[in-house]
């Protein structure tokens, strides 16, 4: 049901950013990276009050409110999208209930599959993440040209409360029973990553190298339109290689099992995503665009996976939580830092040249990320280091 539920989520999520992102292409550069911004602030300044949430209250409860509250966000802004201001603040509002979901969802995920069988169900939800996106990009074309932009939000609406009633059947449910009776810390996450070697290299490295491809969210409408030639088609065809490459991607990391070869795999996506998108960079044809978004979407499906499973290897499970939340906030925080520079890019440079930027730079910090995870590896092989690791 949880998946199912959320294949059903990112169907309306997929079709409505690819529709509010084509909507505001000819307004302003700016206005795309302002939507894209909104949607992600609340990862980053709300992260650790979503982090104590989901460490003190039953989160399938939790994650049904948070999905409805998204629910009545995206509905919200059907008849307002003559107002690009109420447009960025109801995509702001709907952020926060993401923000609330998405660690809720990794921490109950272990609680439904079990803790051995918890990679598996990481990479069966991404992929089924990933097929209702496939969906979403090529639907939201579809509705888009037959029927309006309105009509498309109204159904990503519907998709949330879809995604809340499936979850009143999961029995399954994470009932934390907090730190002694204490205060959960709102920092305790923070403070956790920081500690551990291993999952702060590997985690800082992922926050860089997505920090570095994301202009190409901004980009890539502005790509399509302007150096393809193309429409909303094309652009959801793009999208959906992605979303297939994600597929494959979850399936190569479910293999993976112990948190050496989850933190190397993460590091080397870095490389293999920033190559990806310096294809369509150097070959500006839609064949090369096809293969480069197939590759990073593998790349993309790998370190979602693996993020997720190094995290709670190396979690207790108390504060497993906070622990994603803030994994969740450093990793949207570069991506925000990085779309807020692409509305920039955009105003003084091409959308090809901000590819090769954007490529060069996921490169060279996978690069960097797999030596810091590989001396992190040496350090723990110690004794002495290696007794005061978590497992």
């Amino acid at each position: 049901m949880t998946a199912a539920g959320a294949a059903v989520s990112e169907f309306g999520n997929a079709l409505s950013l690819l529709v509010l992102l084509f909507w505001a292409t000819p307004i302003s550069s700016l206005l795309v990276a302002a939507i894209l911004v909104a949607e992600l602030l609340p990862f980053v300044l709300g992260a650790p009050l979503a982090g104590v949430l989901v460490d003190r209250l039953p989160n399938r409860r939790l994650l049904i409110v948070a999905l409805l509250c998204q629910g009545v966000a995206i509905s919200a802004i059907a008849p307002l999208m003559g107002q690009p201001a109420f447009v960025v603040a109801l995509v702001l509002v709907s952020g926060c209930g993401r923000a609330i979901a998405q660690p809720c969802i990794s921490a109950l995920v272990p609680h439904i599959a079990g803790e051995e069988q918890s990679t598996r169900a990481y990479a069966l939800l991404g992929t089924t993440r990933s097929v209702g996106t496939i969906a979403g990009v090529t639907g939201g074309a579809l509705l888009a040209g037959f029927f309006g932009h309105p009509a498309a939000m109204l159904i990503d609406g519907a998709t949330f409360l879809a995604y809340a009633a499936l979850l009143a059947f999961v029995r399954s449910e994470r009932r934390p029973s907090g730190e002694h009776s204490a205060r959960p810390s709102a920092m305790a996450g923070i403070r956790h990553v920081r500690r551990d070697s291993l999952l702060f290299a590997a985690i800082v490295g992922l926050a860089c190298f997505v920090g570095a491809t994301v202009v190409i969210n901004v980009a890539d409408p502005a790509f399509v339109r302007f150096v393809l030639h193309g429409n909303e088609f094309l652009l959801g065809a793009m999208q959906a290689c992605w979303m297939v490459g994600i597929i494959v991607g979850n399936r190569i990391a479910a293999r993976l099992t112990s948190a050496s070869q989850l933190a190397q795999a993460l590091a080397i996506t870095g490389v293999t995503t920033g190559i990806a998108v310096l294809i369509p960079a150097t070959f500006p044809f839609v064949a090369a665009a096809v293969i480069g978004w197939f590759i990073g979407g593998v790349s993309n499906g790998v370190d979602n996976v693996t993020m997720n499973a190094i995290v709670r290897l190396r979690t207790p499970e108390e504060m497993r939580g906070r622990a994603f939340a803030a994994v969740g906030s450093m990793v949207t925080g570069a991506n925000l830092v990085g779309t807020a520079a692409a509305g920039l890019l955009l105003l003084v440079m091409g959308p090809r040249a901000v590819f090769a930027l954007g490529g060069t730079g996921a490169l060279l910090v996978g690069v960097v990320c797999l030596v810091f995870v590989r001396r992190a590896l040496k350090r723990e092989e110690s004794p002495a280091v290696a007794e005061l690791s978590p497992n």
